[in-house]
């Protein structure tokens, strides 16, 4: 009888030992970075914030254990140069930029100007940054450095938060689809569809980021300035010039004549009743004065003719 109860004790307290492990194992791993386990749902269907803020404790874990193997810089240049010929400078860029797989994201022209007579212009290149140095080397060699200057910008934090992040979104996005899959109630499913969209639109969000932050740090811009070493007085066609401005400025002195004649009709038309009235006293004082005047200028004509 003994060993009889014995028996079934042993098996209840080896059993409740065995769910003990399992369920400390679970609760273990659930802290893990890597864990795929499942966040916990509260009583009205939602997922539990204290999944957010384990995810937050994992995603800092995460983001302290990567090791950068070399800083991530966003690298820009600006050079500035005096040439000889602006337009054949151009040119020689353009030959640069096929060179070094590079590409052109701006051009800027200014033609000469009484302020400013010579020849100038803007280009902006992207460059991959390991060919910075030596298309810098190569745009140097096209006239005089006049000034230049390089600039960077270690974003490699911010690189290494925003990947961490999307990895933990990642995961948390695969825990609420894996809930989606087993709730059971039209209200679970609700909660857990309006949260799983909310992490797949972060994830979009932080994905385009991190792009942007990547693709930044593997071009370089180079800002490149030039300016003509004399004034270019003699490539203005002087004649046709001058025929443009005066056609130009009569026009413009046309169009404003004219709308400034519109305008006056405009007002007199709104006006028109006031003149017309200040018009009809004009003229009533007029007539007025024509049949009383001549009486009294008349009379003493008539006596010096006697």
């Amino acid at each position: 009888m003994y060993a009889s109860t014995k028996l079934p004790r042993t098996s209840a307290l080896f059993v409740s030992a065995l769910l003990g492990g399992v369920i400390f194992t679970s609760c273990a791993s659930s802290h893990q970075p890597g864990n795929q386990a499942l966040p916990p749902m509260a009583g009205d269907g939602s997922v539990n914030q204290l999944s957010a803020r384990e995810s937050s404790i994992s995603q800092k874990a995460e983001a302290a254990s990567i090791v950068r193997s070399r800083p991530q810089l966003i690298k820009k240049a600006a050079i500035s140069l005096t040439v000889n010929s602006v337009e054949k400078t151009i040119d020689a860029v353009s030959q640069i930029i096929n060179k070094q797989q590079g590409d052109l994201i701006g051009l800027k022209q200014q033609q000469p100007k009484t302020d400013n007579p010579r020849y100038t212009a803007t280009i902006q290149l992207r460059i991959p940054e390991n060919l910075l140095e030596p298309t810098l080397e190569e745009l140097a060699k096209l006239g005089t450095v006049e000034s230049r200057n390089i600039t960077a910008e270690d974003v490699g934090d911010r690189l290494v938060d925003f990947q961490a992040r999307l990895t933990n979104l990642q995961k948390t996005e695969a825990n609420l689809q894996k809930i989606m899959d087993r709730a059971g109630s039209i209200r679970d499913v609700l909660s857990v569809s309006q949260e799983l969209s909310n992490v797949r639109e972060t994830i979009e969000q932080i994905n385009a980021q991190l792009k942007s932050l990547q693709n930044q740090v593997a071009y370089s811009i180079i800002t490149l300035n030039l300016q003509a070493a004399v004034s270019s007085t003699s490539s203005q066609p002087a004649f046709g010039l001058q025929v443009q401005e005066t056609w130009n400025k009569s026009t413009h002195s046309l169009s404003s004549f004219s709308v400034g004649l519109l305008k006056l009709g405009i007002w007199l038309v709104v006006y028109s009743p006031y003149l017309l009235i200040f018009a009809a006293l004009i003229y009533g004082f007029n007539r007025w004065r024509r049949t009383h005047s001549p009486h009294l200028t008349q009379a003493p004509e008539s006596t010096s003719s006697e």
